[in-house]
């Protein structure tokens, strides 16, 4: 099983480097006032790629911070309830 993902993966680099050698001519990026930034067209979509991952990181840090708060809110919550709960006598027949 190892030896298949190890081909996979060397599929999927060779797949992206012929993609990258293909694509190398420059390409202009224009801003506002004026700025333009030229590099190769891989070059810009990795940029652009990995902008966008780390966006995705930066959503997903919220909720995962939320819910952590959230959780630990529950467990003192649930600790104050153990602790309050005082244990149960056993009941006696009184026959």
């Amino acid at each position: 099983m190892r030896y298949l993902a190890w081909v996979v993966k060397a599929l999927l680099f060779i797949l992206v480097l012929g993609f990258a050698l293909k694509n190398a001519d420059p390409v202009e990026v224009r801003y506002y006032l004026g700025y333009s930034w030229q590099a190769p067209l891989v070059f810009i979509l990795l940029v652009f790629f990995c902008l966008g991952v780390v966006a995705g990181i930066f959503a997903g840090l919220s909720r995962v911070y939320r819910q952590r708060r959230e959780i630990l809110a529950l467990k003192k919550a649930l600790r104050n309830q153990s602790q309050s709960v005082t244990p149960a006598t056993p009941w006696v027949d009184g026959a």
